[in-house]
Parts: C-alpha cells; structure tokens; sequence
C-alpha cells in the first residue's frame, strides 16, 4: 500500500472523537470528514474509522496497558491517534514502520509535539511486546470479541448456545447487497450486466431479488442503479415486502418509513398498492422521495409519528401494515459498528417500551383481515419475541400467521435471522393477522 499523508489519521482521530466523545453516529460523522479527504484517501480513512470501531474494546484495552496513566480530556485526539495506530498494527496490510511514523507524524499536525514521543514508545512496546500484549487482554472475553461486557451478556442471556458466533459475526466484514428491481428485469440479467461491468456477484439464497457482491462498489458504477434497476439493501430487509402478501388495490401502511428501502420493495413488488409512508423525522423522509424518484415509483409521503396516529390518519382502515420499528440495531452492528459504543443496556427497556406503544397505536387502524409484518434489526428477546408475545396476550383480535420459510429460525410467534446466517444482517420478522369479529 502507498504511503499517505499523515492527514487522514487526524481525520481519523477526529471522526472517532465525533462518534466516542460528542455521541455521533459513524453514518452522521464520517461522510463531511469523507468529502473533505482527498480521492486516494478516502478508502483509508474509511477503513480506519469503521475497523478502529469494530475493534475498539480491544484496542482500549491495548491502550490502557501501554499507557502510564490515562491522557486528559483535553488530549482525546491523542488518544484516538494511538487506537488508530494500534488498529493499523493488528488488521491493515500496512509495514509496521510506515503505520508507526505516519501516526506519530500526525501528532504534529494536532500541534501537539510533545504527543510524538508517547505515540512513538507505545506503539514500538507494542511491536516488541505484541504477543504477550495481546495475550493479556485477550483473557477478557470482552477485549477478545471486542464488544462492551453488557452487550456479550444479553446476547448470553438471549443466545445462550449462539452468543459467541454472534459476536464474532458482528466483527465480520459485511456483504454489499443488491435488490434487483424484479418489475424491470431479472435476477439473471442483473448479474450478466454486472459481470459486463467487471463486477463479480452471486445471487443470495434466501432472497429472490437479491445479489451480494464479491467486494463493494460506489453506486456509481453499478449498471441500472441510476435508473432505478439496483437499488442497495440487505437481502434480510428484502423479505419484508413478500411476508405482507401484497395484491393490487390494497391501501397499505409503511411506518416508519425512512431511509425508503422497504418502501421502495413494497412498489416493486405490487406497484398497484395505495401505499402511505410516513416517519416523524421531516428531513429523512426526503430520502424516501429521492428513492422513489430514482425508482420512478410513487406514493403518499407525509411526516408523522407512528405512535399518534390522530396526527395524520384519515380514518379509513389499511389492508396491509408494515412496523419496521425502531430498535437497538443489535442485528446491524457488522455494518455499523459504532453501535456496540453508543448503545447502553439501559436502552432496551425503553426502545421495547416505544415499540409496544407502536404497536398498540397502529393496531386499531388495520383492517379486519388484515395483515401487520413486524420487523426489527434486532437479536433482543425484549424487542422480539417477548414483544410479540406480550401483543398477542393482550390484543385478543390479533394471531400470528407461521412464517415457513429456509431463512432464520422459529422464535416465538415470529422468525429470527442471526447476522451472517445466509450472508444476512440479523432480523427479526413477525406477522401478526387482525381476526374478523
């Protein structure tokens, strides 16, 4: 690999700052620091800031050995440099020298001379002690899966045969996945193009619209996503579309709806669907009107919280509800490492608190007969099944109609993918029928 400026790695420390320090989301933080980098950094900043999340357990607990004392708040950037330095060491194809000085070098350009020489010594005591290093903070199951112990813990509760393959298929390097716009080719098609375009992809298992490419490309070189043939979303996300049994003329609900990916599928699938989606996030939900425009699909868009329907229901009854709730992002965290530092444990009751007043809300607006899908990002019994289950008992109109299907496995009234299975997020997946009176 070419030698870079040392800039990226202040771009870097200071990416990391926005997310650990001020509590930013990496998808928030890292595209301004992206298009202020230069073409050829790019693919390194980024592999920095993702990586150096991905592993920051472990890297803290590195840190925490080489250092005398921890630095003060103020010295945050240094710190950062000295993760980054760290996590070049242990996972980039970067000679040991060139990520030593170039992360040293970067301390002057904090205008922290002083910071060259403790960057420089720790790093070298890495080098020359790295596998007795490595074997003292890997005796905490923590720094070894590099997840923060409450997350290892409730994924033990939940998962207690499947935790530890979780977690390691949370430090695992996801698939860039396609949908293929089924109402303007097919599946086949869509890889002969790709493969015409140099780019290598196989078709997914458990998804009929879906592809997974051998390695990521920029949108921009995908042939047909312009035109609205692509579009990029995980083949777990596309199954939502087929569990809502979707027919021509039914007035559907998409709450929730932002960014617009489901929203998107939901029209592929049955273009001839009245379909409403609405989030309480204004700003988002202009991203779910740029992708319909890209899609040349069309539908009803309107801001509103899901949970006070009287905000902007109209009072005629939906066929078909899709609750794509908000979650913890437990089954996502391979994509969004950032996730395993800005959850708290405390989290969970109050998004499975938020969930269940959405259910409870939307349920009056769907139609005897019909159908609400369910759906999180998450592995959390409380988000899930417990949520499902508790629905049920309570709501005495309600049933869950069984989900057959080779994807994921029964859980509860509903079906869970764990991430990785199928080369999948993780997701969770419950439909629940409105009984006729």
């Amino acid at each position: 690999m070419a030698k870079r400026s040392p800039d990226v790695r202040v771009t870097a420390a200071f990416t990391l700052r926005a997310v650990l320090d001020e509590g930013r989301s990496l998808s928030a933080a890292l595209p301004p620091a992206l298009q202020r980098a230069s073409a050829a950094d790019r693919p390194l900043l980024q592999a920095l800031c993702y990586g150096s999340l991905r592993w920051l357990t472990r890297l803290e607990a590195l840190a925490a050995r080489l250092l005398d004392k921890p630095l003060r708040t103020r010295d945050r950037d240094v710190h950062h440099l000295l993760l980054l330095g760290l996590f070049q060491l242990l996972y980039l194809d970067i000679p040991p020298h060139a990520a030593v000085s170039l992360t040293v070098e970067a301390a002057g350009a904090l205008r922290k001379p002083w910071a060259r020489g403790l960057l420089n010594g720790a790093l070298r005591r890495f080098l020359r002690e790295r596998e007795a290093l490595l074997a003292a903070v890997d005796e905490s199951e923590s720094a070894a899966l590099a997840h923060p112990l409450w997350l290892l813990e409730r994924l033990a509760q939940d998962w207690p045969q499947r935790w530890r393959a979780i977690a390691e298929a949370n430090n695992a390097h996801p698939p860039m996945t396609l949908r293929v716009n089924l109402r303007r080719g097919d599946r086949e098609d869509a890889l002969s193009a790709l493969a015409a375009a140099g780019i290598t992809a196989r078709p997914a298992e458990c998804s009929a619209s879906a592809v997974m490419l051998d390695a990521p490309v920029g949108v921009e070189r995908l042939p047909g996503f312009a035109e609205g043939r692509l579009s990029v979303q995980d083949a777990a996300a596309q199954l939502a579309a087929g569990l809502l049994q979707l027919a021509p003329g039914q007035r559907v609900l998409d709450a929730c709806a932002a960014p617009g990916g489901k929203t998107g599928h939901l029209l592929e699938s049955c273009p001839e669907i009245d379909l409403l989606a609405i989030d309480n996030d204004a700003t988002r939900l202009e991203r779910v009107r740029d992708n319909l425009q890209r899609l040349e699909l069309a539908a009803t868009l309107q801001p509103g919280d899901a949970g006070c329907p009287d905000a902007w229901w109209d009072g005629r009854p939906f066929d078909r509800i899709l609750l794509d709730a908000p979650c913890s992002g437990s089954g996502v965290i391979r994509r969004h490492p950032d996730i395993k530092h800005l959850r708290r444990a405390d989290d969970i009751p109050a998004l499975a608190a938020q969930q269940a007043r959405l259910l409870r809300a939307l349920w009056p607006l769907l139609a005897p007969g019909g159908i609400l899908v369910y759906a999180t990002c998450s592995v959390f019994s409380a988000e899930n099944t417990a949520q499902i289950d508790t629905f049920l008992d309570d709501e005495p109109q309600a049933s869950a109609i069984p989900i057959s299907a080779s994807w994921g496995q029964a859980a509860g009234a509903g079906r869970q993918i764990l991430p990785g299975e199928c080369g999948m997020d993780g997701f969770y997946y419950a439909v629940l029928r409105k009984n006729l009176p």
